[in-house]
């Protein structure tokens, strides 16, 4: 496909654009620190929240519909003027990263963009759907998980190349979607763990078995 987007000069380097994609179900503090500290390090002009329709990797809890997780994800970065969410996954029916940062890049066609995973996901970045033109497209900035060796991380972005890959030091916050949605089934309070808009949202439309 030839060179990105930034080598061929047709973007401004000093527009940055972060890209930050997920289930979302729900979304919770990890995923607003994670866009904070890389906005902060790496210049971001803005931090897009893109809600998956179909995430190939983890699937959505069957429960949850899409349009229930994009107005979460909306309600938890409201009044963040850093932060903006794109329906484009789930109008498009993209599946895949490649076509979702195509599609943003046509969108954002002026920015420099960075795609936002965490450490574990680049640990799996090779099995990904053509994960060469995804480097094409986009350079990645990488947040350094709990749990995940950071020597080997450090290595994987070496393999695919210090100048597309930055591992990103951002704050670590050990919280999951899956530990809220157990919390909430069992009756336990996520106050703090997620946004107060979120949380009400799932209170008041019943979600992962509240009551």
């Amino acid at each position: 496909m030839g060179r990105c987007a930034a080598e061929r000069g047709v973007v401004n380097v000093e527009r940055r654009l972060g890209i930050l994609g997920g289930s979302f179900n729900p979304p919770h503090v990890g995923h607003l620190m994670i866009a904070s500290d890389t906005c902060a390090i790496l210049g971001l002009e803005k931090v897009l929240f893109v809600p998956a329709a179909n995430p190939p990797h983890k699937p959505a809890a069957a429960d949850v519909s899409a349009a229930e997780r994009l107005e979460m994800t909306r309600l938890a970065v409201r009044g963040d003027e850093r932060f903006a969410v794109s329906s484009v996954e789930i109008d498009g029916g993209l599946t895949y990263s490649v076509e979702t940062v195509a599609e943003i890049q046509r969108q954002w066609a002026d920015y420099w963009l960075f795609f936002i995973l965490g450490s574990d996901s680049l640990l799996q970045f090779g099995s990904w759907h053509r994960p060469r033109e995804i480097l094409e497209l986009c350079a990645l900035a990488v947040a350094l998980r709990p749990g995940d060796d950071s020597h080997a991380v450090d290595q994987e972005a070496a393999r695919w190349g210090r100048e597309k890959v930055t591992v990103v030091p951002t704050t670590v916050v050990s919280v999951s979607s899956s530990e809220i949605r157990g919390r909430v089934r069992s009756g336990k309070p996520v106050r703090y763990l997620v946004p107060e808009p979120v949380e009400r949202y799932i209170t008041e439309h019943r979600l992962y078995g509240s009551t």
